[in-house]
């Protein structure tokens, strides 16, 4: 399997999660098979690369030779093809993990649907940014929840 198609291959896993997150109703069900077959899925692939390229059995192309310590070692990593789906599957994983966990935080704290989608998008094309503008928004419901108990 080239990089180019696993990388393609995360992109639509992710989505399909992304998409039941969105549009199916959130019953236990769908919520466990987002978690655990969307991101925990994602989170494999992600350890298994992450594992092969520090033993040496998966070669991620390119020039090698990074490190998570200097930002030109991470420049390297991302140079490779291996190194950037590895961290694109890692971007792929915790937004999809943080959507589930703004989507049942709204869920409980009685926001909408329609209210809930901006912030999904948000977490979905700019993860922090998402998580951001839902950590602003509920915080007054948040509160007033934490009043009343």
């Amino acid at each position: 399997m080239t990089w180019d198609t696993l990388f393609l291959l995360a992109n639509y896993w992710a989505i399909g999660g992304w998409i039941a997150l969105a549009f199916l109703p959130r019953g236990p069900r769908i919520l466990s098979l987002i978690l655990y077959a969307g991101v925990s899925l994602l989170c494999l692939a992600y350890a298994i690369m992450l594992g092969g390229f520090l033993t040496g059995t998966i070669d991620p192309g390119g020039p090698g030779g990074g490190s998570f310590t200097t930002l030109a070692g991470v420049m390297r990593l991302f140079a490779a093809p291996g190194g950037a789906t590895l961290g694109w599957i890692h971007y792929l994983a915790f937004d999809l993990f943080t959507g589930l966990w703004i989507a049942r935080d709204a869920d409980n704290k009685g926001f909408g649907r329609v209210v809930q989608l901006p912030f999904l998008f948000l977490t979905l094309m700019v993860g922090p940014v998402g998580l951001l503008a839902w950590l602003v928004v509920r915080e007054r419901r948040a509160r007033a929840q934490a009043r009343a108990k």
